[in-house]
């Protein structure tokens, strides 16, 4: 008895709010701290890593919601037995009916602020109450939900990339060779993406810039062609105050409260400012001057992205579905009206890149979401097949993008 009341939990805390950090660090003999910011990377950490005993994690984080990660941890990493309890900053009625509707995922909801105490024995009480629960139909059917890649979809993904890769070799030693020459770096390039159910993994492509240009993209920000040029020359900062929380009483707010650059600002205002400054989600930058010469031929004739017929082969990806996002923009996909579409198999080429690729940049952020959604809820072998056979003329683009 006396192991089991001294044993430190192992917390992980996911969200940025720094006055529960300073709680929970005030207690590290009772608890053994982990900390992630959003709910991709507390997913990515709890898939290498399982020596977590509860998770606490607050109701509105970046790309994903903490109810959301609750569902994707206890449902896709299978791991039921792990309470998760949300945060939650202003009391609503209708986010707690919701909470309940997913109990099997999420075991309680706590608002702040709380005792710490109370919140270490609920979650005490939580791990013994699930560890000792036998698995119940429901969660065995919340299982069979867990989103899969159809057999005929997965045999077509392996044995095209597989022929592919046979039959494109001497083009790849080619290219690689090129590469090599022109500029000193790695011959593949690899950058952590957010594919079918948020899943992180490494994404392959030919190394079509010069070393470090990821360090520089701040810098191009202006030249991005998702951006609104028109509308961002505004001085809107997150110091301008909500006109919906002025009417009401001091430390009250009209929407659930975020902590965005260590500042408290309300949801409302916070997605208010972000369409008003016409901060992009999406990076697209036309003659990026950081592409070299061999770079620039491979991007319009995508063959950088051929790398990518290793990962489809290694069942990352699959030839067609919503191209897999870099986690700064998955971070920035915050409403539950755009998470359909990671619930859908990421792809080299998909629906959005042959309605509008290569055409001068005309795509606005809504209509690439909305064909990322729509092939998400419609995606079937023959549509695949038809996606496919569009994709050819769009592989030699009349734009450096």
């Amino acid at each position: 008895m006396q192991e089991t009341t001294s044993k430190k939990l192992s917390l992980l805390y996911v969200g940025s709010n720094p006055e529960v950090l300073d709680i929970l660090n005030k207690h590290p003999n009772q608890i053994n701290l982990v900390h992630q910011d959003n709910g991709l990377k507390a997913i990515d950490y709890l898939r290498r890593f399982d020596k977590i005993d509860a998770i606490l994690s607050e109701a509105h984080l970046p790309g994903i919601p903490g109810d959301e990660m609750a569902v994707h941890i206890k449902e896709r990493l299978g791991m039921w037995k792990i309470p998760v309890v949300i945060i939650q900053y202003e009391k609503d009625k209708e986010y707690r009916a919701r909470l309940f509707k997913k109990k099997l995922f999420v075991n309680d909801l706590y608002s702040y602020p709380f005792d710490f105490n109370v919140l270490l024995t609920r979650i005490q009480f939580l791990i013994h109450y699930l560890n000792d629960l036998r698995e119940t139909p429901e969660s065995l059917a919340a299982k069979e939900k867990m989103y899969k890649i159809p057999l005929v979809k997965r045999l077509f993904d392996i044995v095209v990339s597989g022929t592919a890769l046979l039959l494109l070799s001497p083009v790849l030693l080619i290219v690689a060779l090129a590469i090599k020459l022109e500029s000193k770096g790695p011959v593949i390039y690899k950058s952590k993406r957010v594919g079918t159910g948020y899943r992180i993994f490494d994404f392959l492509k030919f190394r079509s810039m010069y070393t470090g240009a990821d360090a520089k993209l701040k810098e191009l920000e202006h030249l991005n062609q998702y951006n609104n040029t028109e509308d961002k020359k505004g001085n809107i900062t997150l110091d301008e105050k909500c006109p919906r929380c002025a009417k009401l009483p001091e430390g009250e707010y009209c929407s659930p409260k975020l902590f965005i650059g260590g500042q408290i600002i309300c949801e409302y205002w916070y997605h208010e400012l972000s369409k008003r400054k016409k901060t992009s989600t999406f990076i697209k930058i036309e003659n990026d001057p950081r592409i070299t010469k061999v770079g620039k031929f491979i991007r319009n004739t995508s063959i950088d992205e051929l790398p990518q017929l290793i990962n489809v082969l290694k069942g990352d990806m699959s030839i067609v579905g919503n191209r897999p996002l870099p986690l700064y923009e998955a971070e920035q996909l915050t409403s539950d009206d755009w998470s359909a579409r990671f619930m859908a198999p990421a792809g080299i080429t998909g629906l959005w890149q042959v309605e509008l690729r290569g055409k001068g940049g005309d795509m606005s952020e809504e209509e690439r979401k909305a064909l990322d959604n729509q092939y998400a809820m419609n995606h079937s072998v023959l549509g695949d097949i038809k996606l496919i056979l569009r994709t050819i003329p769009a592989l030699f683009q009349k734009e450096n993008v």
